[in-house]
């Protein structure tokens, strides 16, 4: 399997139509067409770039015709008509240059120096077939490396997404120290197990870093005092409860607004798609409290029963997306839809049962913010800005109040609006007259680039490209997932690993524990088999009893959310301390044991199974 971005195979000077030397040391391959007006309009730049670097280049041009236009597919195979690599090139710029919008007239005008008849596209000669078969080779090409739209660009075999403009494609073929950066972050971050890589790290850095000589340090460093103030009112709190308070609200917006678009466009707007991650995510709610309720002594360990209730999503997907397509698609929907309502149910949790003393008066005023927020919604305010101040007044009234402050990230993500989708065709229409007015005052003395009118117009188009909901969404979903979540690991997963800890705090590990690795993954499988033997849900055919199984015990990755509520459960350092143990054994384990059952279900299993499944879904 071709990784995303990625081309399908490198270039062969044998069988591609290159310029450069074979040893050069960027390679720049071209998915274009004859009858692109990008391309043709790229075409000058590719050359300015060749023309800058000279012999560090190879350049590269495969096909990929226009659908559904006959001229694009003829303009193609004639080229591959030539019968020299000198007269491929020289057909190859005439068609690219000969006019501003590729005619029939240029056709004729190539096939005649090639000295082919102009009927060529109909012939059935062996070099017409030839033509037409080197044609299909490079379109086979660029949809095995995910070519969406001409021209697309690939530098040293990873597809280039940046701007088409000659100094961008330098910088990205030289390999700026920007452009590398970037390139990276992006690799990484397309790379499904990243986030929970990353979580890893920085809860080993915790752990380690808390045994060493620096631990007493490093645990003072998270207790400083950090206060925003202004005039006689002030939040002074440790940097710890920043963390936990201030900044896992953007964790909490990104899990409001996740929920806002799958309950509106995603897995869960349909009851027929959303009631097996329901009645599954209930099942590996109530089951794991249940259970730790039943081994935990009476005491003050029974507030506990919150912490096995969530599923780190992060974990738990990151290890469906190491074992790759063994997996399939389906599963990885339904335990993303489930940890999602499973995300509902540990923000009801902590609302209700692990927030302080409450102080009507600055509730009030929240309500107050939350009717502004309401009023700023409904009459269809798309600037983010409005929302965010107002959401970081919200927070520190919900603070103030009593309520975990974090609830106000998942207030904040109900009152960001959506919008109805854009006509993409008229802003392209829009966006291209504008560019094209700016181009012809371009040489225009003073001038340093495009108007201000002109930006303001190409910003409100980019704007109405997303909706507010979706544009925060992609940037917030990044930073919840590579900034705040391995930070409140670093804060919170440092546990001084002491035998002591062990001693008086086994049945609170216990319970823990069991509630995760066992309960977790049979409150949700039988969940989900009482929902489909009574004809609430439907079990997919993509997927089988076992690897559901296998996404249930996954599912008892607890890590981050029962962190946060064994922290609000257990004031004690010892018991806090003890539950992190609990919380990481049983994660372990979990995963582990949801590996297992997944790598090892088998395809016979899951052609056994279809015929049922299939039935099921008749019924």
């Amino acid at each position: 399997m071709i990784p995303p971005g990625r081309l399908d195979r490198p270039v062969d000077h044998e069988t591609d139509h290159v310029l450069g030397p074979a040893d050069a040391e960027i390679t720049l391959v071209e998915y274009g067409s004859y009858a692109c007006p990008h391309c043709r309009a790229a075409n000058e730049r590719i050359a300015q770039a060749r023309d800058l670097l000279g012999d560090r280049v190879c350049y590269a041009f495969r096909h990929r015709p226009l659908r559904d236009n006959s001229l694009a597919l003829r303009a193609a195979e004639l080229a591959e008509l030539a019968q020299t690599p000198e007269a491929f090139w020289c057909a190859h710029i005439k068609l690219m240059t000969r006019s501003r919008q590729l005619t029939e007239d240029d056709l004729l005008a190539v096939a005649a120096e090639l000295g082919v008849t102009a009927e060529f596209a109909v012939g059935d000669s062996d070099s017409v077939r030839r033509a037409r078969a080197r044609v299909e080779v490079d379109v086979a090409s660029s949809q095995a490396s995910g070519v969406r739209f001409t021209p697309t660009f690939y530098i040293n075999r990873r597809r280039y997404d940046g701007p088409w403009d000659e100094s961008s494609l330098v910088d990205a073929m030289l390999g700026t120290l920007g452009h590398r950066v970037r390139t990276a972050a992006l690799d990484f971050a397309s790379w499904g197990a990243s986030a929970g890589i990353l979580l890893v790290l920085a809860t080993v850095v915790a752990v380690v870093v808390t045994n060493s000589p620096l631990g007493p340090t490093f645990d003072a460093s998270w207790r400083q005092e950090l206060s925003v103030s202004l005039g006689n009112a002030a939040f002074r709190m440790s940097i710890l409860h920043w963390v936990d308070d201030g900044l896992l609200t953007v964790f909490f917006l990104v899990v409001g607004l996740e929920v806002k678009r799958e309950m509106t466009v995603g897995h869960l707007a349909s009851r027929r798609s959303a009631a097996l991650p329901i009645a599954s995510a209930l099942g590996g709610m109530v089951v794991p409290a249940l259970l730790y309720a039943l081994v935990i002594p009476a005491g003050p360990w029974s507030h506990g029963w919150g912490v096995p209730m969530a599923t780190d999503t992060a974990f738990a997907i990151a290890l469906i997306a190491v074992m790759g397509a063994r997996v399939p698609v389906e599963l990885r929907i339904f335990l993303t839809a489930a940890a999602i309502v499973d995300d509902i149910g540990a923000i009801v949790v902590v609302a209700v049962f692990y927030s302080g003393e409450i102080h009507l008066a600055y509730l009030a005023a929240a309500a107050a913010v939350v009717v502004a927020l309401a009023l700023l919604s409904r009459s269809r305010v798309y600037l983010l800005s409005p929302y965010i101040l107002l959401g970081v007044v919200l927070w520190a009234f919900v603070h103030a109040g009593g309520l975990h402050a974090t609830l106000a990230g998942v207030v904040l993500a109900l009152f960001i609006p959506t919008r109805p989708p854009a006509d993409l065709a008229a802003l392209m229409t829009q966006a291209s007259t504008i560019i094209a007015s700016e181009a012809r005052h371009e040489g225009e003395v003073l001038r340093h680039g495009p108007s201000t009118p002109a930006l303001h117009a190409l910003d409100a188009i980019y704007d109405r490209l997303e909706s507010p909901a979706d544009r925060l969404l992609r940037h917030a979903g990044a930073r919840s997932s590579y900034a705040v979540l391995p930070i409140f690991a670093l804060a919170n997963a440092g546990v001084k690993i002491d035998p002591f800890l062990f001693v008086g705090h086994g049945w609170l590990m216990a319970a823990i524990i069991a509630a995760l690795a066992i309960g977790k993954p049979l409150g949700i499988f039988l969940a989900a088999a009482a929902a489909v033997r009574a004809g609430i849900a439907v079990k997919p055919a993509e997927y089988t009893w076992r690897q559901l199984a296998g996404a249930g015990a996954l599912a008892g990755i607890g890590f981050t959310m029962s962190l946060f509520i064994a922290g609000q459960a257990f004031p004690s350092t010892s018991d806090f301390s003890s539950a992190k143990i609990a919380v990481f054994a049983a994660s372990i384990l979990s995963a582990v044991v949801g590996t297992t059952l997944l790598l090892g279900a088998s395809r016979q299993e899951l052609i056994e199974e279809a015929p049922q499944s299939v039935g099921t879904q008749v019924s």
